[in-house]
């Protein structure tokens, strides 16, 4: 069964980040593929902020291109731009795109991708229990917080999850889309 991580996001512009995460997971991990999967309304964010879609995911499918040209593509492995959610229900919850992700793809073992800063909040996310049974997550660590040995302990004390996977010895990367929007501001 092919295992691939849902990286979800606005990559709202996407940035060497992503690329750099997706392909370090690909590297690093048993996954087979990283979809990055473009958000049209992620309901924990500001929408009015957010370029077009269809703009956001032709962003998406050049860096990754940008990538294979100049790395080279992983054999057997690869990075897709994903624009699933377009023809899903809106606001974007995770756990409808799975859901929907798990039906449409039964050959497929899913994974979720995600930094830390969401795993912080996770209890926050629709049915994130469900998620946390259904799916293993692999949580790419940002700068060192304190309460992540407690969020673990809080997500899992009910011994309710499929696997949740800190990636440990991810590079950091030191880059965020809201940085690289506030700088195209000033200029």
């Amino acid at each position: 069964m092919r295992k691939v991580a849902i990286y979800g996001g606005s990559f709202n512009p996407v940035h060497f980040g992503h690329i750099g995460l997706s392909r370090w997971v690909l590297e690093h991990t048993d996954t087979d593929e990283v979809w990055l999967m473009v958000s049209p309304n992620n309901p924990l964010k500001d929408s009015s902020i957010l370029a077009d879609e269809q703009e956001r995911l032709k962003g998406v499918e050049a860096a990754i291109e940008e990538d294979e040209r100049e790395r080279g593509k992983i054999e057997g492995k690869r990075m897709r731009a994903c624009d699933f959610e377009f023809r899903l229900p809106r606001p974007s919850y995770t756990v409808d795109t799975l859901r929907a992700l798990m039906e449409a793809y039964q050959d497929v073992e899913f994974r979720l991708l995600i930094g830390e800063d969401n795993w912080m909040i996770f209890d926050r996310w629709k049915e994130w229990k469900w998620i946390l049974e259904k799916v293993e997550v692999l949580v790419y660590p940002r700068k060192c917080m304190k309460e992540r040995c407690t969020m673990y302990d809080l997500y899992t004390k009910d011994g309710c999850t499929k696997g949740v996977k800190m990636l440990e010895g991810a590079p950091y990367f030191d880059i965020s889309s809201t940085e690289i929007r506030e700088k195209r501001k000033k200029s």
